[in-house]
């Protein structure tokens, strides 16, 4: 068989055969799905946080190379311990940025927490590091985190020895695109604000922590917008 009919019998079979689809309640791990087969995971609602790094093709193109990876390092370890200390699931790193999804009852407010001390990680941890070590740079470390809730679909994509997950429902691509907004370091849609606890809506003295925002490039839905942080003891 040549790669030509081999590639045509793969692409066939995929979009000819029906679908098997299970339920789940948990973020699947790539075992937990067949590969070359349409078979599919089904999440009835998941949360997704993308967490990016801003400002990181600048950063490239005029720092030294080893200071860009310290920055890519520090930013996406810190993102990735906050995530799994709030209890989501790390399903993927893309250059400067880190996809995970939440489950569970209370996986909105996890994500949205789990945010808040990413931007507390960042400004407290990462940037006075970053100056001790490098004081006359004067680099700031910026970041943005989009999250969204909605039924998620897993599938296994890839050949054998190299595959992952593709997550397919609507919380993956808005969390993703609400990271290119500014103005803010964490933003949220309308379906994750209004199934977060109030612990993570207003502040220990009763502010509000959030402002409503339309968002132009989205038939100007309304999404949230905040600028606090969480304490990370």
């Amino acid at each position: 068989m040549t790669l030509k009919t081999d590639l045509e019998s793969q692409v066939n079979d995929t979009f000819m055969l029906p679908w098997d689809v299970q339920k789940t309640n948990d973020v699947p791990a790539p075992v937990d799905l067949r590969l070359n087969a349409n078979h599919a995971k089904d999440l009835e609602t998941a949360t997704v946080l993308y967490a990016d790094l801003d400002g990181s093709t600048s950063m490239v193109d005029g720092q030294q190379w080893q200071f860009s990876a310290e920055v890519y390092k520090t930013f996406l370890r810190c993102a990735s311990q906050v995530i799994r200390s709030e209890g989501g699931a790390i399903t993927a790193y893309d250059g400067d940025r880190v996809m995970a999804i939440f489950a569970g009852d209370s996986k909105n407010t996890s994500a949205v927490r789990a945010a808040m001390k990413i931007h507390y990680a960042v400004v407290k941890i990462i940037q006075p590091a970053l100056d001790t070590q490098y004081p006359t740079s004067g680099f700031q470390v910026s970041h943005v985190v989009g999250i969204d809730t909605s039924q998620m679909k897993a599938a296994r994509i890839g050949v054998h020895g190299d595959n992952d997950i593709v997550w397919v429902g609507r919380a993956a691509n808005h969390a993703a695109k609400l990271t290119t907004l500014s103005g803010a370091q964490t933003w949220i849609t309308k379906a994750v604000y209004d199934n977060i606890n109030e612990s993570v809506k207003k502040s220990s003295n009763g502010a509000l922590m959030w402002e409503a925002r339309a968002w132009s490039n989205m038939n100007n839905q309304t999404v949230y917008r905040s600028t606090w942080w969480w304490s990370i003891d």
